[in-house]
């Protein structure tokens, strides 16, 4: 009996070892990725001020010239430069604000807590996320919109690397696969301008995703856990139906005496819907883990995993 317990004991350490490993290299492929971006989008001069393409006397609108230079991006439904003479698309922008707010909870309850790391990145994901797309939408530069773009796939591939590296028989090949074809989509993307194609892929990995966050939904039993999953899809309906009225019905739209923003709605409810889609996510590895998870709910409204841990780990 003694020789079982110390055999489980090192299994057990093995498995913790491999998964520090495997999150690492999550981390790793995370930062490396971004830094890229951010180096690809001449993002450094965007927030250091050193942005070389606008002078001093091309800085106001009375010019009839936009700060941020030409327009060079797609654009969305909603007037260039009319609340702010520094940023384009002001409620597109702005509406990123909580996502950012959301995805520093689910981080202080990860790192709080100590969720593996995994989680912890993948909040930080979509910190980054959201901060590329205020850039992307206040400057409408082409540049800043594939620094949107890149970390949209990057965020999937790491939801598709935390939704089957459980069951994943051969762990390391994981990592590394994702690893390589995120750093080529960045490389070919930062190149390329896909358009429709980038859209297809992106529902593609969206796709890849379902199957496996549906077989934890049928297997989870907690009645909140499970609303968490129904809350991920009812604000992925609705975003999707805001941004495709947005995007077809622009025209109408803007002789409205009020425009609703539809795309601005979209970022709001993809806020909620990336924080929804993490807490669930957190809840199942927790079951994995025998950690006890409970679904509690802050200031009654927002909710986050509560966790057990033996005292063994």
């Amino acid at each position: 009996q003694t020789l079982a317990k110390k055999k489980a004991r090192e299994r057990e350490r093995r498995e913790k070892a491999r998964e520090r490993e495997r999150d690492l290299v999550c981390v790793y492929i995370c930062i490396c990725t971004h830094i890229y971006i951010f180096e690809e989008a001449n993002l450094w001069e965007y927030f250091l001020g050193w942005n070389l393409e606008i002078g001093s006397d091309v800085e106001r609108m009375e010019d009839g010239i936009f700060f941020w230079g030409p327009v060079t991006s797609k654009e969305w439904c909603e007037p260039n430069y009319v609340q702010s003479s520094y940023i384009a698309e002001f409620f597109n922008t702005i509406s990123n604000i909580p996502c950012i707010l959301l995805a520093l909870i689910g981080l202080v309850n990860a790192l709080r807590q100590r969720f593996e790391k995994r989680f912890s990145v993948l909040h930080m994901s979509n910190i980054i996320l959201a901060l590329g797309s205020m850039t992307y939408h206040a400057t409408l530069r082409q540049m800043q919109q594939q620094g949107d773009e890149t970390p949209m796939v990057w965020e999937m591939l790491l939801y598709i690397y935390i939704l089957y590296s459980p069951d994943w028989h051969y762990r390391s090949t994981m990592p590394t696969f994702l690893f390589l074809y995120g750093a080529l989509f960045a490389i070919v993307h930062s190149q390329l301008r896909f358009g429709i194609g980038f859209k297809v892929h992106y529902a593609l990995l969206c796709l890849l995703c379902a199957p496996r966050a549906y077989k934890y939904y049928i297997h989870t039993e907690d009645t909140l856990a499970k609303r968490l999953a129904k809350l991920y899809v009812a604000t992925l309906l609705i975003g999707a139906a805001c941004w495709l009225c947005d995007r077809l019905f622009c025209k109408q739209i803007q002789g409205w005496y009020v425009n609703p923003q539809g795309h601005a709605v979209w970022h709001v409810l993809m806020g909620f819907n990336s924080y929804f889609a993490n807490t669930f996510l957190m809840y199942c590895r927790a079951q994995q883990r025998e950690w006890n998870p409970k679904i509690k709910h802050l200031f009654g409204f927002f909710p986050y995993v509560k966790i057990e841990k033996p005292k063994t780990q």
